[in-house]
């Protein structure tokens, strides 16, 4: 059991010695606790605990959320994975969804009770949850906390890769890898909407075949099929104009090799793990570009911005314009099991936990 030494000043001491000064009274107390995913070194899903430790305190510009839904998302993998821990125990995750239990001093737009979703630098995997009042975004009325939980970072991060980088239009063919997965059916949903020409891949075709009512116009099933032959075949030699590459390495590298002559190449992934590199001069011929990603940072240099088209996602989904889909939801005591599946690669769409 953990116990807080907090000083309490007092003006006048009722006691018989005529001394002016004082020590300070001391008063104990005991640290709220929570349940929560944790782990104490860098591995595999194999390094979760599921542990009593002390809830968060909330910060002057901060917000304490009861969390009661979590996207695990790709980032999460990676910083279980090599990312140095911010604490010990450390608790990994940075989007959830709740009620605000508690604002800081310094907080005017969020309440208590207000029902958001949040991203955070870490911390989400747990029963609650402190995060920048400036990274949450209010859930509209009549949208479920499941479905919001998984919005903002794949939903962001699909706007930015489509628009803000890739500059993509109205009749070009964009090329969405991993097209089942939450940033996938995202941004083949997205560019649908802009009036792109949609081709994505996947890993078989009953996931394709999925895929055909959220805009795929054209599928692609990598474990049998060449990408770039399938890519160049579809738009008549030309290629396309931008391909949103989730995977890196030697996907990456074919991913230039299917871009049209100035077409734009956004990696925002590694989830392909290996570790073939690419040669810039493979950009030069074609005149294209390669552009990174990182929706957080993007938050963090283009706030106002950022923070709005998300809001603005998040009431076309609650409208019914777009779909977030929710593959499985587990239990929070079975992190562990949850990101195994994530990591064989068969979820379509996301993966919550629930507290």
């Amino acid at each position: 059991m953990k116990w807080l030494c907090e000083p309490r000043k007092v003006g006048v001491l009722r006691r018989s010695c005529r001394c002016r000064r004082s020590n300070p009274i001391y008063v104990f107390k005991e640290s709220k606790r929570m349940k929560a995913a944790v782990y104490y070194q860098n591995g595999g899903p194999e390094v979760f605990r599921y542990e009593d430790i002390s809830e968060p305190e909330c910060g002057p510009d901060e917000v304490v959320i009861r969390v009661e839904a979590i996207s695990i998302e790709g980032g999460d993998l990676v910083n279980r994975e090599i990312r140095p821990l911010a604490r010990v125990p450390h608790i990994v995750g940075y989007q959830c969804a709740g009620t605000v239990i508690e604002a800081g001093n310094n907080v005017r737009d969020r309440h208590v009770g207000d029902r958001v979703v949040a991203v955070l630098s870490w911390g989400s995997h747990a029963q609650f949850a402190a995060a920048p009042a400036a990274d949450t975004w209010i859930v509209p009325d009549g949208l479920a906390l499941d479905t919001a939980a998984a919005i903002p970072v794949a939903w962001g991060t699909a706007y930015e890769c489509l628009f803000s980088a890739g500059k993509l239009k109205k009749g070009e063919t964009v090329l969405i890898h991993a097209g089942a997965g939450a940033l996938g059916l995202a941004a083949i949903q997205l560019a649908k909407r802009a009036g792109a020409h949609v081709l994505a891949t996947a890993s078989d075709d009953s996931r394709l075949e999925r895929l055909k009512p959220f805009g795929l116009d054209v599928g692609i099933n990598y474990k049998n099929e060449d990408f770039v032959e399938k890519v160049l075949a579809d738009t008549d030699g030309r290629g396309a104009d931008v391909v949103l590459d989730s995977i890196a390495g030697k996907n990456l590298v074919r991913s230039i090799q299917s871009l049209a002559y100035g077409g734009r190449a956004i990696t925002v992934g590694v989830s392909g793990r290996d570790s073939e590199k690419l040669d810039p001069v493979s950009l030069w011929r074609g005149n294209n570009s390669l552009h990174g990603v990182y929706f957080p940072s993007i938050l963090d240099r283009d706030h106002e911005r950022a923070h709005g088209q998300v809001q603005e996602i998040l009431a076309s989904v609650a409208r019914g314009e777009l779909s977030v889909v929710i593959d499985q939801v587990f239990s929070l005591q079975d992190a562990e099991q949850a990101h195994r599946y994530v990591l064989s690669r068969r979820a379509f769409g996301r993966v919550l936990l629930r507290p």
